[in-house]
């Protein structure tokens, strides 16, 4: 785990999306949508120093990843979307 990591994840009980911090009992954040779910959380480890944002289906698995700035992404060349 990264030091400043954020997942969004589908919330099953209220419907939307939620992000949430490893190993925390409550969501940082709800949304209707997951692209406002990933503006936000995208925004929230921006504004800690940057780091990961790992994004996930509706089945629960991690779909996608993004480093946010300044964080390390270890394989730059190989990120392409």
């Amino acid at each position: 785990m990264t030091e400043n990591e954020r997942h969004v994840v589908p919330n099953n009980e209220r419907g939307g999306w939620d992000v949430v911090a490893p190993g925390s009992s409550r969501a940082s954040s709800h949304h209707d949508t997951q692209a406002d779910a990933i503006a936000r959380g995208r925004e929230i480890v921006g504004n800690a120093g940057g780091g990961e944002l790992r994004i996930h289906g509706r089945d629960g698995h991690i779909r996608d990843s993004d480093t946010i700035a300044p964080g390390n992404d270890p394989n730059p060349p190989r990120d392409r979307r």
